[in-house]
Order: C-alpha cells, then structure tokens, then sequence
C-alpha cells in the first residue's frame, strides 16, 4: 500500500469538484487535501477548507479575497487569488495528483505547468486537450506523467483497452444521450430557451456542460480529446446516440468483439477510477443492478439537428488553432444564451462564424493558443453583436 496521496483541486465547489471530495472522504486514509480552488463560491469553499484542513485555497475571482480571508482568518490555510495562483498552486504546491476540474479554457495553463512539474493528473477539464491535445499529450510523454480521464466516455474506454493490445483496436465508439432537446424536432430549436436546455434527461451537470450536451458540442469535444488521449484515428472514433446513458462508451476489437463499461449515470465512479487507478474502489457509491435497464437503445446522430458535432471533426481534420477557436467562439455563445443574450441555434452560429474568419496556426505554442483564444471570443461577440 503506498502512502497517503497529497491532491490539488481545481474546481473544488463545481459538481466534479464536490463529488471528487466525496471520494476523498471515503479513503482517508488514502488521500489529502492540500490545495483547494474554486472561482467565486468563497462561503463553500471556505467550508471545504475546514473540513480538510487544506493547506492553501485559491478564490480566483479576486473580488472575493477579503471574504474569503476573513473567513479562514482563525485557520493555518494560505489563502490566495487570481489566475496566477492557480497557477502556481498547480505547479508548485505540495501534491502529488492535480484534480482538474475548472471549466474552460481557464484549465489549461495549470495542466500544463502541473505536466511541468511532474505531478499526475486526473483530468475533467476537457477543454486542455480540445485545445491543445497533442502539446499537451507529448509534454506528459515526455515528462512519464499519466493523464487519466474523469469523463464517463473516456474512462469506460480506458476501463475497456485495460489489458488490450492497441493495434487490436478497430474503433472507439462513444455514447451519447442526446442531451435535453434530443425528443425536439431539429425545427423547434430555434424556439429553446435556456431552461429548457438546461434540463438533462440523465446527468446531473453545470450549467455550459449541460448546454453543451444539449448542443453536441461537448460531443464533438470528447471525440477530440479521445483522439489525443487514446492516440486514435478521427474517423475511428465513432458517436452514436444512446438515451439510457447506461452504456458510458465501446471498443470495438479487430476479430469483431466490442467490449462495454456499463453503469449507473454516476460521476463518482470514473473519479474514483482515476484516483485509484490501477486499483478500483471496494463499493459502489450508488448500487446498479442492470435488470433494472431490461432495454438499451441506440441510433445514429443526426447531423442536420447537430452541426457542431461535424464541426468538432473537422476541426481535427485541419488541426492546428481549430479547434482552439471552436472552445472560445462556444464559451463566449454559451454565456450569452444563458444569459439569454442570443438564441439558442446562435451558439453554433457563433462557432461557424468564428471558424471562418480565425486566423490559422498549424503548429501553435501556449502563446499562440492564448491569441487564438482572444481572437476566438472576439469574433464571436463580434457575431452575436454584444
């Protein structure tokens, strides 16, 4: 057994966040809090300082930095603020695992420089390798440091290639539940409004993760990271809709098999998986029997109802700073729309727009993703005229 594991948070009061601390909970014995952010929820995580006697918390909204401080005044926790002490908390703090679970492009200068500096990470912040998927894939290579995914998709794939030859491998094959609007006919989404697409059948989610479900933006972003994480061909990476959500994602082998990871729609389970790897956890957060699912369903995507996921391929087919606009032109659509700034067929609208008009870099650094970012969100502002 080895020793305690020390753990930084990246998004601690996000969904993945609490439930990761639940997990943390459960095995004391196995892991430590040591640093915890999180972007304006300073009354929780002040709370979840305590709890965990973390050693250091970061608000990166710095607005909230006085409150904040005052709150943990009676504590030994060092409390910080702004994006560069997440950075260096990611980098430089005493830990052995990064959690990354921040939402957006936000997350992935801390991958990078936590890559940098050797430590492992488990990975929900799909944006880091959306964006910059093969710098990012080479620099953990190049470093030995393993990168295990906290996405459902990707660790049922991972769960399913254990023990696998990868030239064995005919396609990886991703399950989708179509998001909230999957019963809407493609002519009723102009009509969407924020609360409708924010009612997701299965998952229980943030607010832009749950929009882009409903978009398959976030679709289109998971094939791109399963393209870099599994080192796999575009166009053997396949989407196919399955509204049980029970069937988390398929490797189809090249005798024919195809192996599953099924399960209850629970995010406990790959965020143990990742922070226990190669061991599994001892019980079920949530108990699953499959007779309680006697009928599992799929069908192919509609691509006329669902643009963005052939966008997300052809953002792979050119490489480059593509896809790098596609995540900044859809934040900036997705805030808008739930600020019910823009209309809900304006967000691919904005990705489509911001695509065509981006300049182009085929083998960007961290510098040049950062100005395609800002490029990116511009001409998607500029799109949806805010």
């Amino acid at each position: 057994m080895k020793g305690i594991e020390r753990i930084t948070l990246l998004g601690s009061t996000g969904s993945i966040g609490v439930q990761t601390l639940d997990i943390v909970r459960r095995y004391p014995e196995r892991f430590r809090i040591t640093s915890l952010v999180a972007h304006s929820r300073w009354q929780q995580l002040a709370e979840q300082a305590r709890e965990f006697g973390a050693e250091s918390v970061v608000i990166g909204d710095i607005r909230y930095y006085d409150e904040l401080k005052e709150a943990l005044r009676d504590t030994s926790t060092e409390v910080l603020a702004g994006s560069d002490a997440i950075n260096h908390v990611a980098k430089s703090y005493r830990s052995d695992t990064v959690v990354n679970a921040l939402v957006g492009y936000a997350g992935l200068h801390p991958t990078a420089l936590a890559i940098e500096s050797g430590k492992r990470i488990a990975l929900a912040n799909k944006e880091t390798l959306v964006v910059a998927g093969d710098l990012i894939m080479k620099e953990a290579r190049r470093k030995g440091v393993d990168i295990l995914p906290i996405d459902s998709e990707h660790s049922a794939i991972m769960q399913c290639l254990e023990g696998e030859r990868r030239e064995a491998v005919r396609n990886l094959i991703i399950t989708c539940s179509g998001g909230a609007l999957r019963d809407m006919a493609r002519e009723e989404l102009a009509n969407v409004t924020p609360e409708m697409a924010l009612r997701h059948p299965q998952w229980s989610m943030g607010a832009k993760i749950t929009i882009d479900s409903s978009t398959l933006v976030n679709k289109g972003f998971e094939v791109i990271e399963a393209r870099w994480l599994f080192d796999m061909a575009p166009e053997r990476i396949k989407v196919v809709i399955h509204p049980q959500s029970i069937v988390h994602s398929m490797v189809e082998f090249t005798d024919g098999a195809i192996k599953a990871q099924l399960g209850s729609a629970d995010m406990h389970t790959p965020i143990s998986y990742a922070l226990l790897y190669p061991e599994r956890a001892t019980e079920p957060q949530e108990d699953f029997s499959i007779l309680d699912h006697p009928t599992l369903s799929f069908s192919e995507v509609d691509h006329a109802k669902y643009p963005a996921l052939g966008i997300a391929y052809e953002c792979l087919e050119r490489g480059g700073t593509t896809a790098c606009v596609m995540n900044g032109a859809n934040e900036v659509a997705v805030a808008a729309f739930l600020g019910h700034k823009c209309g809900y067929l304006d967000i691919v609208g904005a990705i489509r727009y911001a695509l065509d008009n981006a300049s182009f870099v085929a083998h960007p650094t961290l510098a040049d993703y950062d100005a395609s970012n800002i490029e990116a969100r511009e001409l998607a502002r500029r799109y949806l005229k805010l």
